[in-house]
């Protein structure tokens, strides 16, 4: 049995759209900010196309402290952009820009990544939100994630953006998921019994050439390869702050009380990954409107209603954890809707424009920042 208690530190890094706001379509301007020396409180990082720009939070020990951390990063972000005419987006995907019209950031990885995975890389018009909890003791990590497999769907609902492709309702509520899955070694991760097996999975891809280092195992949920933190990769961008925190915090909730379920000498039952896989799909395909599969029961039952059961389950680590203000937003999330939602809703009352889509996504993105000197 472990002896020391992770730290459940809290950490973000999300990947945001840079907006033209006269045409509403991505524009190439990531390389402008780098050339231009912009200095920030964090490192601006640039990803495989110049239409996006990658900013992390610092390490918070709270929940309250993430909040203030991203309400500030998406400010900083937001302020930079408008200086030069330019607005911000949070979403899986753009409702209309079409993938090869973007242009590649000029840099040696990803003329790597394109030489290696072809037209796959060049589709990757998407964005999503990384979630980083602390566990220092890997061979507990390791249990998070078997377990956590289980729930990678009920976060994928809650955190679906990315309804359209190149101007299309796609009927899916999180097509950025069908986009990553393209590429090797992402999706759910297999079981593992230890840290040490993990170790040598790992060190096999490397002694055969398959991958320089952890980094290239991309995962729903794995373990940092460089940081004591489990990783959980699962999520679209999420367009608000409110969302982003609450989605944060209930996978800081649902490790603490794995934690205690191991000290107790118990854990959550383990699945195999093609079952997790069916309610997955599910997630992707329908969001929260859908129903998943109780697999303890062998019945269906609406997202929303195990995804309430979730939280009833964490309630108590919630209190102890001092998050109850910002995970109630699950709630509001549940009856409002996700950001695939929302969109598609903005997109039916306006008779189909795309555009005000993207006007809404800009809205909903800069809701609640606080900006530089603030």
């Amino acid at each position: 049995m472990s002896r020391k208690a992770p730290s459940l530190t809290l950490g973000v890094e999300e990947e945001y759209q840079i907006i033209d706001p006269e045409t509403r379509e991505l524009t190439s301007y990531i390389t402008h900010f780098l050339d231009e020396g912009v200095m920030v409180e964090r490192e601006l990082k640039a990803e495989l196309m110049q239409s996006q720009v990658e900013l992390g939070t610092s390490v918070c020990r709270t929940v309250g402290e993430l909040y203030e951390e991203l309400a500030r990063q998406r400010g900083t972000i937001c302020h930079l952009a408008e200086g030069r005419n330019l607005k911000i987006v949070s979403a899986g995907t753009h409702p209309f820009s079409h993938w090869l019209k973007q242009e590649v950031t000029p840099k040696e990885r990803y003329f790597g990544l394109l030489s290696e995975m072809q037209i796959l890389a060049q589709r990757l018009l998407i964005f999503g939100m990384h979630v980083h909890i602390g566990i220092e003791d890997r061979d507990f990590a390791i249990d998070c994630m078997n377990v956590m497999r289980y729930m990678v769907p009920h976060i994928a609902a809650l955190a679906s953006s990315s309804p359209f492709w190149n101007g299309r309702d796609t009927g899916l509520k999180s097509y950025r998921t069908v986009l990553f899955s393209d590429l090797p070694r992402t999706g759910l991760p297999d079981y593992f019994p230890d840290w040490a097996s993990f170790e040598r999975f790992i060190t096999s891809l490397v002694n055969t050439g398959c991958i320089a280092d952890g980094s290239k195992i991309w995962w729903d949920v794995r373990p940092h390869w460089k940081f004591p933190t489990l990783e959980f990769r699962m999520c679209d961008g999420c367009t608000t702050i409110d969302e982003a925190v609450a989605i944060a915090a209930l996978l800081q909730a649902v490790v603490a009380w794995l934690w205690d379920l191991r000290q107790r000498n118990m854990t959550f039952r383990t699945y195999r990954r093609d079952l997790i896989e069916e309610n997955r799909w599910r997630a992707v395909r329908y969001g929260l409107d859908g129903k998943l599969i109780d697999w303890g029961k062998e019945q269906e039952v609406p997202a929303r209603w195990l995804i309430r059961e979730l939280l009833r389950l964490v309630d108590p680590y919630v209190e102890q954890l001092g998050s109850r203000k910002h995970i109630e937003h699950i709630y509001t999330i549940l009856e409002q809707g996700a950001s695939a939602d929302r969109q598609l809703r903005v997109f039916r009352e306006s008779g189909g424009d795309v555009k005000a889509v993207v006007d809404h996504l800009i809205a909903e993105t800069s809701r609640g920042i606080i900006r530089p000197g603030s």
